[in-house]
């Protein structure tokens, strides 16, 4: 009864709508958040003190590092375009390839992966433990010292934190009816009306679910080189029903999230549409429908601790 009242209250618009809006983080504990984001944002957390999670992962700007690919421990390139660690926590699965369910799970297979953080158990608690403001923080928050499943715990604290609520279409699905343009209303009825929606749906807009990419047109037909990156999940499963399949991203903050697609293949949003447009939809857009897309896009971009996020990245419009 109680959840029949609550429903009923929502605005009708919310309601009927595929996609909802993203309500601001709970407070799971301020002190295990501020310990989370303390690693988050320390070099010490690499082997050799060099990186740390914001290097691919900025949250000043779109919570990933604006490259094609990113940079690995030891110079070269990584397989995949950083995913925005904004709203990650929303997702069903983590990583373009999906293989793993939890933050925690991802964020050990991240600091001992040696393309990327490099490091072990072994070397890294006793860093910890030798740091005064860490040995008090973690004695506060855990009654412990540092150990591998207080720093995962904290680390997954933290990044369950970082969501972006209050994007213009958020207000906009609440009942703030003056949120968007008619531009934006119209992009936002012809993402529905082309079927893409069909992936990109829910709180998240996407990030729910896994699908191949090229079911229309072959994406990477005109790719001269290929990576174990662009086989997608048949690299973790080896089924060739999984070439090619990858979990669909969100589209929040998207315009500020480019370059785009896994290998970063376009840093525009609008050539982006275009390439779903052809590869999932067997469609070719109207400029003036791709240009209403993107607009609508462009309203996705949410706030980070109750202040908008950055302007978009150039490229991002038509």
């Amino acid at each position: 009864m109680a959840f029949a009242l609550a429903a009923a209250s929502q605005p009708a618009r919310e309601q009927q709508e595929p996609i909802s809006p993203v309500s601001p983080a709970e407070t799971i504990d301020m002190a295990k958040i501020a310990l989370g984001e303390a690693l988050f944002r320390d070099p010490r957390l690499s082997r050799h003190g060099t990186v740390a999670c914001t290097s691919c992962h900025r949250l000043d700007e779109g919570g990933d590092d604006g490259r094609a690919r990113s940079i690995a421990a030891d110079g070269g390139l990584l397989d995949f375009n950083s995913p925005t660690v904004f709203n990650a926590a929303l997702n069903f699965r983590l990583n373009w390839r999906g293989n793993f369910r939890a933050l925690e799970e991802q964020n050990e297979a991240v600091l001992l992966d040696p393309s990327l953080m490099n490091t072990s158990w072994e070397e890294l608690l006793p860093k910890l433990r030798g740091e005064p403001t860490y040995a008090d923080g973690f004695a506060a928050a855990y009654g412990s010292a540092p150990d591998r499943e207080n720093v995962l715990d904290a680390l997954g604290a933290f990044q369950r934190s970082l969501v972006t609520p209050d994007a213009r279409f958020d207000r906009y699905l609440r009942g703030e009816r003056s949120a968007l343009t008619a531009e934006e209303v119209r992009g936002y009825e012809l993402f529905k009306d082309y079927g893409c929606i069909a992936c990109h749906q829910g709180r998240n807009v996407g990030g729910n679910l896994f699908q191949k990419f090229g079911i229309f047109a072959n994406p990477f037909a005109d790719q001269e080189t290929r990576s174990d990156g662009d086989l997608g999940r048949f690299t973790i499963t080896g089924q060739e029903r999984d070439r090619h399949v990858f979990r669909v991203p969100s589209l929040r903050n998207v315009a500020l999230t480019a370059p785009y697609f896994h290998d970063g293949r376009t840093a525009s949003l609008a050539e982006a549409v275009k390439i779903m447009a052809g590869s999932q939809l067997g469609r070719e857009l109207p400029d003036a429908d791709n240009r209403s897309i993107v607009s609508f896009l462009n309203t996705l971009t949410g706030e980070y601790r109750s202040a908008p996020k950055a302007s978009e990245r150039n490229g991002s419009q038509p």
